[in-house]
């Protein structure tokens, strides 16, 4: 489903491409343990926040933390979501999370299967 409006164009000297965009995101955050990235995936799912949870173990965080160079074994979150929950799926994650400063990036899906597209806006809160 692409939402009105939502057009990037690009030109040159030798073509013209339109490249359409979805209203679909993919929001990135870490945790430090299985069990929160469990349980912040099924309440985002619950809450049709987010469509699907993909939770990827095994990541290492190198990161700058009140002066300090760290390092921490997290588990990634690829929370398939769409533009217009973001602000609530932040606010969600922000206040559930144990990170004082978690980790929430959104990117835009520029496009999709559009069976996977029409399934994830129909588990969606709409």
């Amino acid at each position: 489903m692409i939402p009105e409006g939502l057009m990037l164009t690009s030109e040159s000297n030798f073509c013209s491409t339109k490249l359409l965009m979805t209203d679909k995101i993919v929001v990135y955050s870490t945790c430090a343990t299985a069990e929160e990235a469990e349980k912040l995936a099924r309440q985002l799912v619950e809450a049709r926040l987010a469509a699907c949870v993909t939770i990827l173990p095994g990541a290492r965080s190198v990161y700058r933390w009140q002066g300090a160079i760290e390092s921490a074994a997290e588990c990634l979150l690829a929370i398939k979501s769409s533009r217009p929950l973001f602000a609530e799926l932040c606010a969600t994650l922000e206040k559930a999370h144990s990170y004082d400063v978690p980790e929430v990036l959104a990117v835009p899906v520029l496009d999709g299967s559009p069976n996977y597209l029409n399934w994830l806006e129909g588990e969606l809160r709409g």
